[in-house]
C-alpha cells in the first residue's frame, strides 16, 4: 500500500531561497499552463504539452523534467475538479460556489506542491542530506530531519516522485512509499464495534471510550479564542491567529491518528474485524440549530475512518461499514427499538426489557452485531483498496507520486 513519509528539510538561507525560487516558477508556470488548458478546453497531457513546453522551458527558464511535471501537474487538477464537479462536492449545478470553480481556470498557489522525480532530485538517507534541481542549479546537502523508523521507511520502500512543498516558513518533502501489507484475516472470530461521536469520539463494544472531553474543550477555546481576537481587530491581534492557525486541525489529527492506531492493535491482537458506521451525507441529513453547527462541522469523524481502515488494511485486518439507522435506539439486548430509550446524551434504557447501559457503548454493540451478520452474508472488507490511478494523456504507465498515496505517517 502507498504511504506518505513526510520530512522536514532544514536548508540554509541561500538553499531555502533556491527553494523558493523554485516554486514559485513552477507554480507561475503552472498557472499560464492552466489558462491555456481553459481557453483552449484541451486537458489531456500529451495534447497540452504541444502548446505549451517549449514556452514553459524558456520563459521559466525551468527543465525538461520540471516542465513535464508542471503541465502534468495542471492536467491532475483539472482531472480532480472535474470529478469534485461530478461529485456534487462543490455544490450543484448553477449555484455560485460551482460556477465559480467551472467557470474560470486554476490559479495555483506561489507555495504549492511540487512534484519531483528520481532524476530531479536524490536521497543521502545515512546521511540524512538531499540533492534537489532548483532553478538556479543542483542545491546538494540540503538537511532533512526525521524519526529512525521514517528513515528505515525511506531506505526500504521509498518509491516514485516525491513533492516538495512549503508552509508557515517550513520546507518538506512528502516521499511515496510503498509499504507491505498483512494478508487479510478472513476469518475474524468476532467485530470489534465503533460508535462514532462528538462528545465522545469513539466508544468500542468492549466499553472503552476514547478522548472525547479533551479535544472538544481544546476547539471551545479555539473558537473563543479567534472571535475575541476578530473583535479586538487590532494588528497584532491579527498576527497571532496567523500564528496558531491549523494548531486545531493538527491536534485533532493527532488524536485520531492515535486512537485509529490503539483501536487496530486491539482488533489485530485479538483476532477481531472492525465495524465502523457508514455516516456519508450525515452533514447534509442533520439540521441543528445555531451554537451547534460549529460543533457538528468541525467533527473529523470522516479522518478518524479513514485512518482506522488505512492501518487496519496495513495490518490485515477487515473492515466493514454498516447503516447506522437506529443503532442509538435500538437494545443491543433485547431488539426493541424506541426513541424513547435514549434517556439522554450518556444513557440507555430500554423501555422494553429493563436493560440500562452508557448509549455509545450499547450503540457499538448493535454496530458490532450488524457487521458480524454482514460478514457471515458474505460482505466484503471494505478497508481501501488500492488508489486507482488515473488514465494520462501519453498512454503511458504513470509514475506514484505523494498525492496519489496516503498522507500518514508510517510510524502511527
Amino acid at each position: 500500500m502507498k504511504l506518505v513519509v513526510q520530512v522536514r528539510l532544514l536548508p540554509t538561507p541561500e538553499q531555502a531561497a533556491a527553494l523558493e525560487a523554485t516554486l514559485h516558477a513552477c507554480n507561475e508556470a503552472a498557472s499560464w499552463v492552466s489558462e491555456v488548458a481553459f481557453e483552449r478546453g484541451e486537458f489531456k497531457n500529451f495534447a497540452l504539452r504541444r502548446h505549451t513546453y517549449d514556452t514553459v522551458k524558456s520563459r521559466w527558464a525551468l527543465g525538461a523534467q520540471a516542465a513535464q511535471h508542471v503541465i502534468k501537474k495542471t492536467c491532475d487538477a483539472y482531472t480532480t475538479l472535474k470529478a469534485n464537479l461530478k461529485a456534487g462536492n462543490l455544490g450543484r449545478p448553477g449555484s455560485t460556489r460551482y460556477r465559480r470553480a467551472a467557470e474560470k481556470s486554476i490559479v495555483f498557489r506561489p507555495q504549492g506542491a511540487q512534484p519531483y522525480d528520481d532524476r530531479m532530485l536524490s536521497w543521502q538517507i545515512p546521511g540524512r542530506t538531499v540533492s534537489i534541481w532548483t532553478t538556479g542549479g543542483r542545491v546538494k546537502n540540503v538537511t532533512f530531519t526525521a524519526s529512525a523508523e521514517q528513515l528505515a521507511t525511506l531506505a526500504l520502500y521509498r518509491k516514485g516522485e516525491s513533492d516538495l512543498l512549503e508552509r508557515d516558513g517550513m520546507w518538506f518533502l512528502n516521499a511515496t512509499c510503498e509499504v507491505p501489507e498483512a494478508p487479510l484475516n478472513t476469518e475474524p472470530v468476532d467485530f470489534l464495534g465503533i460508535d462514532l461521536g462528538i462528545v465522545n469520539i469513539a466508544t468500542t463494544s468492549d466499553g472503552e471510550i476514547l478522548a472525547g472531553r479533551e479535544l472538544n474543550r481544546i476547539r471551545a477555546r479555539e473558537r473563543g479564542l479567534r472571535a475575541k481576537l476578530q473583535k479586538k481587530n487590532t494588528p497584532s491581534a491579527k498576527r497571532r491567529p496567523k500564528k496558531r492557525r491549523r494548531k486545531e486541525a493538527r491536534r485533532a489529527k493527532d488524536i485520531n491518528h492515535k486512537i485509529a492506531k490503539h483501536v487496530v492493535a486491539e482488533a489485530e491482537r485479538t483476532g477481531r474485524g472492525i465495524a465502523l458506521e457508514d455516516l456519508t451525507g450525515i452533514r447534509e441529513r442533520v439540521r441543528l440549530r445555531k451554537p451547534q453547527r460549529a460543533t457538528h462541522s468541525s467533527w473529523a469523524f470522516a479522518q478518524l475512518g479513514q485512518f482506522i481502515a488505512y492501518k487496519a488494511r496495513k495490518a490485515g485486518v477487515p473492515v466493514v461499514h454498516v447503516d447506522p439507522a437506529y443503532t442509538s435506539r435500538t437494545c443491543a439486548e433485547c431488539g426493541h427499538i424506541d426513541k424513547a430509550n435514549r434517556v439522554s446524551q450518556a444513557w440507555f434504557a430500554c423501555r422494553s426489557c429493563g436493560f440500562v447501559d452508557h448509549a455509545d457503548r450499547n450503540s457499538s454493540r448493535n454496530i458490532r452485531v450488524r457487521a458480524w451478520e454482514l460478514w457471515r452474508s458474505g460482505a466484503p472488507s471494505t478497508a481501501p483498496a488500492p488508489l486507482r490511478t488515473p488514465r494520462g494523456g501519453t498512454g503511458r504507465k504513470r509514475s506514484i507520486t505523494a498525492s496519489d498515496a496516503r498522507c500518514a505517517s508510517p510510524s502511527l
